[in-house]
């Protein structure tokens, strides 16, 4: 009988074996966003189909999805293999959780669901990707034992869609919505309203869904393209009222908080199409076919305030959420300034001009949610003439105006163009698909800070947190809103989430590599330039090189200097390259048997003002910096659609004074640039250049008049010796009424300036 005991322990021990060297292999945690501490300890848990998930708490919402994403894998009913949720009240921030893995069983800590979901989503992602298409549990998962404590390091934390613009389905707006509540966003704001289409079903008011919801047709390529072209088509679609309440659900299952976006006064055209008292001209108007900011904004009327308080009480009662967005941006007074009714209003509230009257509208919008339990957010237009008493401030059009804000005590929510805008290229390759214009690479994205340093740290406390926007007039499939979004939604995450200690960008691209297998699995397109090519240029005793770089450590890059395509034969860069003549360089990153990335390429023209002295009274905009004013004659000129690139240097409103030191005098023969001529980006080359070679001024002509080109051709041959060039750069000034962005200041964009 011994015998047979110590043969029946040899052989349940062999077993027990056995199924560990059968297990997969534990991960190396690989979590975005990066946790606030991450510990692990010795052993492994097995996640197997034996595994027990018990919950002991009202966590709902965090066991109904981790049941539903291990499916019907867990089937066993012992408590020493279990994922048990703890409710645990001394957790003081309501989003934070500790998660607990231990050889014998995962616990998850939490003082509200929303915090255990957080739990889960870091779970996940320390499983192989392949769960993701439920094709595991053939094998133990072995999971390391660790502990992460974790909470966010903003409130809001959110990420937009606009569906106006172009209209998508039901499924995919829950697609988009798990991708974020894998990342740990807790807000989706859905643009529902514009221009261009009313996309969500008011019963009181059916005309909006006949007519506001459809366009005769949509424009083709860019707004900046002359002529504009259209496709003929009629499009349109929109959100029923079970629709929506089907979408608010989902949202909640994952943690989501849905705020609508209902514009007002501004981008209201397409409800004026269907009921044109709504207007200061009550005339007949079309849903708009093009993109940009519209005239026919909604009159002040009270006809058009009941109007508005009817449309809000039916959205109110399908949206929980504690907001409800109201646009506020892009409301040219032109119509109102023109209308009576409105000077009659002006002069019944005892206001001064038509920006105090966008306050007056803004602040009886914000009054009447407030009395049915609501708050608002405006764009930071919303500030103009007044801001009111309790209105949330998201600040778009830079930092400004969230230091405003803040400064007067109301919240802020972060979402600059500069920084958050993921309508905007994200890289410099020809193959980008169409976009808006400007330059946002994702690791851009990642540097962001969304408190501004102008804020003290009292103020700081009203930057409740920050948002990716992705606007939609060049994503006319739910395939390109998911290439613009991934990767700079992932970065986000972890700009709104980790602290700012615990990030670390080269460490993120590693574990970006590792989560973009995921999204594979996951079916989302997505964009990857890990195995992008960066380049530097610098001046060292005379000399210029070329450094390369790429951000995953393992890999080799190659490259030619002779045109060809790189390939696995070619020169290997080791160090810094020596540039002395013009050249052109590709390269491209490397494994041992194949290229990984797309090839790099960098022409280099060394003109004459390359590496010389170059200063300026301005410094570009924060946003716009580029490589700095030294990029301005690094040999390297900027794309020719991308103005946000590191080449163009952006200044706003700004008058300019360059001056470039060729350290002797010399022979010129000729001085070339390029301004930037995107008016429907606020960007406008400026009328004239006054240049001077030392003592001689010339008065610039342009090469190409044509004021609808995007790009403007500076080009001045000279034939003068001097040392010294000199630049008058006037701004463009205030863009004028019927233009998108009438009344704000005009960018000025500037390229490399070329001396032969």
């Amino acid at each position: 009988m011994k015998h047979q005991k110590i043969l029946l322990l040899v052989l349940i021990t062999l077993y027990f074996f056995s199924c560990n060297r059968k297990a997969l292999e534990p991960l190396e945690p690989s979590i975005i966003p990066f946790p606030e501490t991450l510990n692990i300890s010795e052993g492994v848990f097995l996640l197997n189909i034996n595994t027990t998930i018990f919950n002991q708490t009202n966590f709902d919402v965090s066991e109904t999805f981790l049941k539903g994403f291990l499916g019907s894998k867990i089937k066993g009913k012992a408590e020493a293999n279990s994922i048990g949720f703890i409710m645990d009240e001394t957790i003081s921030n309501d989003e934070s959780y500790t998660l607990l893995i231990e050889p014998t069983k995962i616990s998850i800590k939490a003082k509200t669901d929303a915090g255990a979901f957080y739990a889960i989503q870091s779970l996940r992602q320390l499983l192989p990707p392949e769960i993701e298409g439920q094709k595991v549990f053939n094998k133990p998962i072995a999971i390391k034992c660790l502990e992460i404590k974790d909470k966010p390091a903003f409130a809001y934390r959110g990420m937009h869609l606009d569906v106006a613009r172009h209209f998508y389905s039901v499924d995919f707006i829950k697609k988009y919505l798990d991708v974020i509540a894998m990342l740990k966003f807790n807000t989706f704001h859905w643009h529902l309203t514009d221009d261009q289409g009313w996309r969500i079903e008011i019963k009181k008011y059916p005309k909006l869904q006949e007519v506001s919801a459809f366009r005769d047709e949509t424009l083709i390529g860019h707004y900046s393209d002359q002529p504009h072209q259209f496709d003929g088509k009629h499009y349109g679609g929109f959100y029923t009222q079970d629709e929506v309440k089907e979408i608010v659900a989902y949202a909640k299952s994952r943690a989501i908080d849905v705020i609508p976006e209902i514009e007002m006064p501004g981008h209201a055209q397409a409800a004026i199409a269907a009921y044109p008292y709504l207007g200061c001209k009550g005339e007949q108007v079309k849903v708009a076919t093009k993109w940009g900011v519209f005239e026919d904004i909604y009159c002040t009327n009270d006809e058009v305030f009941k109007f508005l308080e009817d449309v809000l009480d039916e959205v109110i009662t399908l949206f929980p959420s504690k907001y409800i967005h109201i646009g506020g941006d892009e409301a040219p007074k032109t119509r109102w300034n023109a209308c009576e009714v409105c000077h009659k209003k002006i002069k019944e509230e005892g206001i001064k001009d038509t920006h105090e009257l966008q306050n007056y509208f803004i602040t009886r919008m914000e009054t009447y949610l407030n009395s049915n339990g609501k708050q608002i957010i405006g764009w930071d237009e919303i500030l103009e003439g007044g801001l009111a008493p309790n209105a949330t401030v998201m600040s778009w059009r830079g930092i400004e105006g969230a230091i405003q804000a803040a400064k007067q005590k109301h919240d802020v929510i972060m979402t600059p163009t500069s920084h958050c805008y993921f309508d905007y290229y994200q890289s410099d390759s020809d193959d980008e698909p169409l976009a808006i214009g400007g330059y946002l690479p994702v690791e851009k994205v990642y540097h962001f800070n969304p408190i501004p340093e102008e804020l003290n740290e009292e103020e700081a406390k009203y930057i409740i947190g920050a948002q990716g926007n992705i606007w939609t007039e060049y994503m006319s499939t739910s395939n390109q809103v998911e290439y613009m979004m991934l990767p700079r939604v992932i970065a986000m995450s972890e700009v709104i989430w980790s602290r700012n200690e615990n990030k670390n960008y080269e460490n993120f691209a590693t574990r970006l590599e590792v989560f973009n297998k995921r999204l594979d699995i996951l079916n989302y397109n997505y964009a990857n330039y890990l195995y992008e090519i960066e380049s530097d240029l610098s001046n060292e005793n005379k000399q210029q090189y070329i450094s390369l770089k790429t951000l995953i450590k393992d890999k080799i890059i190659r490259y030619t200097i002779d045109d060809s395509e790189p390939n696995v034969n070619s020169e290997i860069y080791i160090s810094k390259i020596p540039i002395s003549e013009s050249i052109t360089i590709k390269a491209a990153v490397f494994n041992q048997n194949e290229r990984l990335g797309n090839v790099f390429k960098q022409t280099i023209n060394k003109h004459k003002a390359v590496g010389k002295k170059i200063t300026i009274n301005r410094a570009p905009h924060t946003s716009y910096s580029g490589s700095g004013v030294e990029g301005l004659i690094n040999g390297v000129s900027g794309s020719d659609t991308r103005y946000g690139d590191k080449e163009w240097l952006g200044f706003w409103g700004e008058n300019l004074e360059i001056e470039i030191d060729l350290g002797e005098e010399i022979q010129i023969n000729s001085i070339e640039t390029r301004f930037h001529n995107g008016n429907g980006q606020w960007i406008y080359a400026p009328k004239e250049v006054q240049i001077e070679l030392d003592s001689d001024k010339i008065t610039s002509s342009y090469n190409n008049k044509n004021q609808n080109d995007l790009i403007t051709n500076l080009k001045e041959e000279t034939n003068i010796k001097a040392r010294y060039i000199k630049f008058k750069i006037p701004s463009y000034g205030i863009i004028r009424e019927g233009n998108q962005g009438a009344g704000q200041k005009a960018w000025t964009f500037i390229d490399e300036i070329i001396i032969n």
